[in-house]
C-alpha cells in the first residue's frame, strides 16, 4: 500500500517595527523572509524540509496614513523538488517524460549530466573522463557536484526539478543530504521482478533510427525493421538478475534516508495508471504545501 507522509509546519515569526514608528512621508521598504534565513520567517516541515513561502507588505491603507500588514502567499507549485527511483526497465524514464510534461519540472539525469559535461570540456567533465578512460567508476564528490550545480541553476530553482534515478547509493543520499538538498517526495516505481525480466529480456533496438521496440508490448511496424533489430548485450535474464540484485541492495538503503517522503507506486499497471498514482501523489504535496502557506499566512494576518 502506498503512503505518503506529509508533516505539519512549525512558524516562526519574525517581530517587524510598529508601523506607527515611521514618519508619515516614509515610505517602508516592503520585508520578505526566504526558507533558508534562520532570522526569518519560514515553514519547515516535520522531516527537515522547506516548502512554501509569504511575503510580508507593507501598504498604506485607505482611512489612515500609516501603514497596515499584508501577507500575501507566493506558494509556486512549479517549485516540486522531485526524486524519482526505479529498477531497470520499471518505466522510469516513461513516467518522467509524463511528470515533465504536466509540472513543467526541469528533469535531471546524473548519467545525461555526466555526457554533456564530458562533451563540453568542464573541468568536471575533464575529471570524470579521466576515471571512465582507466575503467573506474567516477567517484561520487564529482557527480554530486555536477547534480548540485545543475539544480541550482535558475530554470531549476523557478520551475522545480525531477531528479531522475539519483541518488542511487546511501554515500550519494548523504552527500545530497549534507548540501541541503532534499526532496519533497521520493517516488519508487515498484515493479514485480517476472515482469522486469519479461520488459529487459524483450526489448530491441534499432541501430538505423536508435528507436527501442519491445517484442511484445512494442514490435516493429515491419519486417524490414525487425530484421534490423539488435540486442544489448546485458539484456539477457542471467544479467538483468544480476542488476536488480544490486538495485535493491542500494535502494534499501537509499529509502532509509528518505522514508518521511516515499511514495511507492504499483508498477505493474499501464503507463496511465501508474502516472494517475503519481499524479495524485504530487497534487497531494502541492495542496498541502498551498494549505500550510495560506493557514499561517492567515494567522500572521491577524
Amino acid at each position: 500500500m502506498a503512503s505518503l507522509n506529509i508533516f505539519s509546519s512549525s512558524l516562526a515569526v519574525a517581530l517587524l517595527p510598529s508601523p506607527s514608528l515611521f514618519p508619515s512621508n516614509h515610505k517602508p521598504r516592503a520585508a520578505r523572509y526566504t526558507p533558508h534565513s534562520a532570522s526569518k520567517t519560514s515553514l519547515r516541515l516535520a522531516n527537515g524540509h522547506r516548502r512554501g513561502n509569504s511575503e510580508l507588505r507593507w501598504k498604506p491603507s485607505s482611512t489612515s496614513p500609516t501603514a497596515t500588514l499584508q501577507v500575501v502567499a507566493l506558494v509556486n507549485p512549479k517549485s516540486l523538488k522531485v526524486m524519482i527511483s526505479g529498477a531497470p526497465a520499471s518505466g522510469k524514464g516513461t513516467q518522467c517524460e509524463l511528470i515533465k510534461e504536466k509540472y513543467g519540472l526541469v528533469h535531471i539525469s546524473a548519467g545525461d549530466l555526466l555526457r554533456e559535461e564530458i562533451a563540453a570540456g568542464t573541468e568536471n567533465g575533464r575529471q570524470a573522463k579521466e576515471f571512465m578512460e582507466k575503467g573506474m567508476l567516477v567517484p561520487n564528490e564529482i557527480v554530486v557536484t555536477m547534480v548540485k550545480e545543475r539544480l541550482l541553476q535558475p530554470d531549476a530553482e523557478k520551475h522545480g526539478w525531477l531528479l531522475d534515478g539519483y541518488p542511487r547509493s546511501l554515500s550519494q543520499a548523504m552527500a545530497l543530504e549534507n548540501l541541503s538538498i532534499q526532496p519533497d517526495i521520493f517516488i519508487v516505481l515498484d515493479v514485480s521482478d517476472e515482469i522486469l525480466v519479461e520488459r529487459v529480456v524483450g526489448r530491441r533496438l534499432d541501430p538505423v533510427t536508435g528507436r527501442i521496440y519491445h517484442l511484445k508490448y512494442s514490435p516493429p511496424e515491419n519486417e524490414e525493421v525487425a530484421t534490423r533489430l539488435t540486442q544489448r548485450f546485458d539484456d539477457t535474464e542471467e544479467k538483468v538478475k544480476l542488476r536488480l540484485q544490486t538495485h535493491y541492495q542500494n535502494v534499501e538503503s537509499v529509502l532509509s534516508i528518505y522514508e518521511a517522503v516515499t511514495f511507492k507506486v504499483n508498477g505493474n499497471a499501464p503507463k496511465e495508471d501508474v502516472f494517475a498514482q503519481i499524479d495524485k501523489a504530487l497534487s497531494s504535496v502541492i495542496d498541502k504545501a498551498t494549505e500550510i502557506d495560506s493557514s499561517s499566512a492567515a494567522g500572521m494576518a491577524q
